[in-house]
């Protein structure tokens, strides 16, 4: 055989290869959204979810309680509350894409009469908001969004789960050094710090981690991500005199601009197919809640929460 007879013969093998192995092969689909590393941490495995969820659920009843007692815990009609949970029900169901165990959370979400620039959401989906970032910053509804997914980003994650992963892998090997020197309890106690969910700091990977998929949940659920720059923008003014980024570990508002800037692309498409809401809530004329009135409220607040 010529060698042009032994090479269109070698190519058809080939083509016949890959032909097969096409066929048995998965297909890869690309994902639209965001890049970020799929999975949870190995340090997060080191703390069991559902424990982490359920010291979530006692200190959120506990914040609320308390703040009820004060009279710091907006009523479920109040105007603040029902925009929250509005926008949080347009987001909710895009959860589920980012931590399978979030079809199993009970979402909650409160308003605490408060000056801080705050808002969390802790483990199993308990999310409150301070109305010092809702007031002093005046938020739209698309930066409400923003911050909302943000921090509902940190919970899917289970940014707090491996943070106290991290406390425990600390703790065991203080306790291994405290029984090889006959120190006891000592290097437990030493290390006893961060346990309190609500106080948790996050990593500056966290931080830029939930700025990412937050803006993705966002997008999809009819939320301008562009908001997040002015949002940023807004708490920069807000924070002036706070250190610089290698001082603190959340990144600077400059580097999550830049950030959300680069990501853009990524998300408009999201945004721009996604159904928008049918209500906006900074806009005054459009405030109300009448098509909420038949809502289970008590799903929304902390019906566990003694009255």
């Amino acid at each position: 055989m010529s060698l042009s007879g032994l090479n269109r013969m070698a190519s058809s093998l080939l083509s016949a290869c890959v032909l097969s192995l096409a066929a048995v092969a998965p297909v890869a689909m690309a994902r639209e959204g965001v890049e970020v590393e799929r999975g949870t941490s190995v340090l997060a495995r080191l703390v069991p979810a559902e424990q982490v969820e359920a010291a979530a659920q006692q200190q959120y009843l506990q914040l609320a309680s308390e703040a009820k007692t004060q009279g710091a815990l907006l009523p479920d009609n109040h105007p603040q509350v029902l925009r929250l949970r509005t926008i949080a029900s347009r987001i909710i169901p895009f959860a589920m894409d980012w931590n399978p165990r979030a079809k199993q959370w009970r979402w909650q979400v409160i308003v605490l009469n408060s000056k801080e620039l705050n808002a969390f959401c802790m483990p199993g989906g308990k999310i409150a908001f301070y109305t010092g970032i809702l007031d002093q910053l005046k938020l739209t509804d698309d930066e409400v969004a923003m911050v909302m997914g943000h921090e509902m980003a940190h919970a899917l994650r289970e940014h707090a789960r491996e943070q106290m992963g991290k406390t425990s892998a600390t703790r065991m090997g203080a306790g291994l050094i405290s029984s090889l020197f006959g120190l006891g309890n000592m290097g437990d106690a030493l290390l006893n710090m961060g346990g309190q969910l609500l106080t948790l700091k996050f990593s500056r990977g966290n931080e830029s981690e939930a700025d990412l998929v937050g803006m993705e949940l966002a997008a999809r659920a009819g939320y301008d991500p562009r908001a997040g720059i002015s949002l940023w923008q807004k708490m920069s003014a807000a924070s002036k005199g706070a250190p610089p980024q290698w001082m603190s570990t959340h990144p600077s508002s400059s580097n999550r601009i830049q950030e959300i800037q680069a990501n853009l692309p990524k998300v408009m498409p999201l945004y721009e197919k996604a159904p928008k809401p049918d209500q906006r809530f900074d806009a005054p004329r459009k405030i109300g809640a009448a098509h909420l009135a038949t809502e289970p409220l008590a799903y929304w607040g902390v019906a566990d929460t003694p009255r």
